[in-house]
């Protein structure tokens, strides 16, 4: 965006604030947006300014905050509860996961009142379509995590988690034609570099963390398209899986290889769990998304990979070799050329909206 798109973005949220005094961070989206300012830097730092200024949205801002601290601890700690459930075969905890969230969603629906909203939404095919495609994205980044947890590999899942940011960046290249700044592909080749001397150096692929980062960054870039809200996109999500999941849940049972109501009361319960276990992190996640710029959003996701790699090594005590550390050390001066540029963009655009 230059100078004179920022100087007329600002001119344009000064008048809007004027007369409506407070704005939501969608209203303001949507304000710039249909004035037809590009997505870039200068667009998150108006964004981010209004939010400032406008009076009713400050309590929103740290709501938010709190909300996206929240949700990605529970992430973090994720491994604790599949590792409690390591019994379990990891297809079995997954469908669990898929049949709970979807009675705990559908209960938020009908308590909210927007079952009718719901169903209107949900009448198009092509939303259905979309809806299947990602569903299908998030059960395989549910198994392969599972997987990954409970086969003692967590380093490697917290590993995937840190590579998906510019994963995202990279699919965002491809399937949106988006464009880069010189500056955004060093991140990219360090971050790749450091996957090929994983491989090369291990003699095998790290697939967990590589499948974790592709699929999430895929399930992201449907999300981007996709038109219904948090809650509704997984309740619909899920309710697409219930069938397959209820019936191979069922053959469990009718086979005797059932784990609910007969590994013990504890895994059971555990089990009864997972809608609530899996849900409330997805709908604190939607609150701050809704609620704080997206680079905000992006320095917070580092909190769950950080936790998971903590507990592999120092809870787990997962094997950390010196050539994984070099692998990871990497990735991880990647993402933090990746979010210092971001930050230091941000900064620039700050300085020359406020230049006379």
């Amino acid at each position: 965006m230059g100078r004179r798109a920022c100087g007329g973005g600002i001119s344009l949220l000064r008048e809007a604030l004027a007369d409506r005094g407070g704005m939501t961070w969608q209203e303001i989206r949507r304000l710039l947006e249909s004035k037809g300012l590009p997505h870039d830097a200068s667009f998150d730092f108006l964004v981010s300014l209004a939010c400032y200024q406008s009076s009713g949205t400050r309590c929103s801002l740290n709501r938010g905050v709190l909300a996206g601290i929240g949700a990605y601890l529970m992430w973090g700690f994720f491994p604790i509860y599949f590792k409690s459930l390591q019994s379990v075969p990891a297809l079995e905890i997954m469908f669990h996961r898929v049949v709970w969230s979807f009675l705990f969603l559908i209960l938020v629906v009908l308590v909210r009142k927007e079952w009718l909203r719901l169903k209107r939404e949900i009448s198009r095919p092509r939303v259905v379509l979309l809806y299947t495609l990602a569903a299908c994205l998030l059960a395989a980044n549910w198994l392969v995590y599972i997987y990954g947890v409970n086969a003692g590999q967590v380093v490697e899942t917290s590993l995937g988690y840190f590579i998906n940011p510019l994963m995202s960046v990279a699919l965002g290249v491809v399937f949106l034609r988006e464009r880069l700044r010189p500056t955004q592909w060093l991140p990219i080749a360090l971050a790749a570099a450091g996957v090929v001397y994983l491989t090369l150096e291990l003699g095998k692929l790290p697939w967990i963390a590589l499948a974790l980062a592709l699929t999430f960054g895929l399930y992201g870039l449907m999300k981007k398209v996709a038109p219904l809200g948090a809650l509704h996109g997984l309740t619909l999500e899920t309710g697409l899986l219930l069938l397959p999941g209820l019936l191979y849940l069922l053959a469990l049972e009718q086979s005797g290889q059932s784990a609910f109501a007969h590994a013990g009361a504890g895994v059971t319960l555990l089990l009864g769990l997972a809608g609530v276990i899996t849900s409330v992190p997805l709908l604190l996640f939607a609150t701050a998304a809704r609620s704080i710029p997206l680079y905000m959003v992006g320095i917070l996701q580092y909190i769950a990979p950080t936790c998971q790699f903590l507990l592999g090594v120092f809870l787990y005590h997962e094997p950390f070799t010196q050539t994984q550390l070099i692998g990871f050390s990497l990735i991880w001066v990647a993402l933090a050329i990746y979010t210092f540029e971001g930050l230091l963009v941000r900064r620039r655009a700050a300085a020359l909206a406020a230049a006379p």
